[in-house]
């Protein structure tokens, strides 16, 4: 059964209290980078997998996308999104990723926020991916970066009086399911490696375009842990075309 944390009225609420919850997108910290991958919506037909409050919708929606789906397996993710995003031309459906089906060719562009390292089945979901997209379709994507994910527990090593000393990076090359904390809850995720990610998406038959490993923006450096974050990387960004 794929795991669905986001409508546990516990863990959805300390979600809903996060900076790029109640800010959208300018409080997310990777956005400046993100938003550099995407293409030009106007005309486009647009496909958000794991698509949460619906920010990323939005936001093509804006733009002149023709059509854009926003798809989640959170019954609570998709009630904020219609209330917060909506716009006539953007349609939410609940659904896990790995469960939808398309006619090959349905879409311009396909974007995915940090949702792919939910997936246990990565490989099945990017040939989906790969038949859905219009020759020349964009995927933009980004995901916890795999230096994050790798020992599976997400935090940094602390001395005796509670200072940070390293971030652990463990068992890299061993992909598949870790036990992460987020938000105080223990959540399930999955472990790949860069390799893994990239070659992956080469031999599915995707031209790489954009690799990013986002740093924090200086506008944020104020923000309590944010300098900390950069002794590590948090999230790959990554754009690859379907040749």
């Amino acid at each position: 059964m794929k795991e669905n944390k986001y409508d546990n009225d516990i863990f959805f609420e300390k979600y809903s209290q996060m900076s790029r919850s109640k800010e959208g997108l300018s409080g997310a910290g990777e956005w400046k980078e993100f938003q550099k991958l995407f293409p030009d919506f106007y005309g486009k037909s647009v496909l958000d997998l794991g698509c949460g409050y619906g920010w990323h919708c939005k936001y093509a929606a804006d733009r002149g996308a023709l059509k854009v789906l926003g798809t989640d397996i959170s019954e609570k993710m998709l009630s904020v999104a219609k209330k917060k995003n909506f716009a006539p031309n953007i349609q939410y459906r609940l659904c896990a990723m790995e469960d939808l089906d398309f006619d090959g060719g349905s879409f311009d562009v396909v974007i995915s926020s940090l949702a792919f390292h939910y997936v246990e089945n990565f490989d099945r979901l990017v040939k989906n991916i790969h038949r859905w997209l219009k020759t020349g379709g964009l995927l933009v994507f980004s995901v916890e970066h795999p230096v994050f994910t790798s020992s599976g527990s997400q935090d940094w090593f602390y001395d005796k009086d509670g200072n940070i000393m390293h971030f652990p990076v463990d068992n890299y090359y061993y992909e598949g399911r870790r036990e992460a904390v987020f938000l105080g809850e223990k959540v399930i995720k999955y472990h790949r490696t860069l390799t893994g990610y990239l070659e992956l998406l080469l031999q599915t038959g995707f031209e790489i375009c954009h690799v990013v490993e986002p740093r924090p923006p200086r506008e944020m450096m104020d923000i309590p842990g944010m300098a900390d974050e950069m002794r590590r990387p948090m999230m790959l960004l990554v754009s690859a075309k379907k040749k």
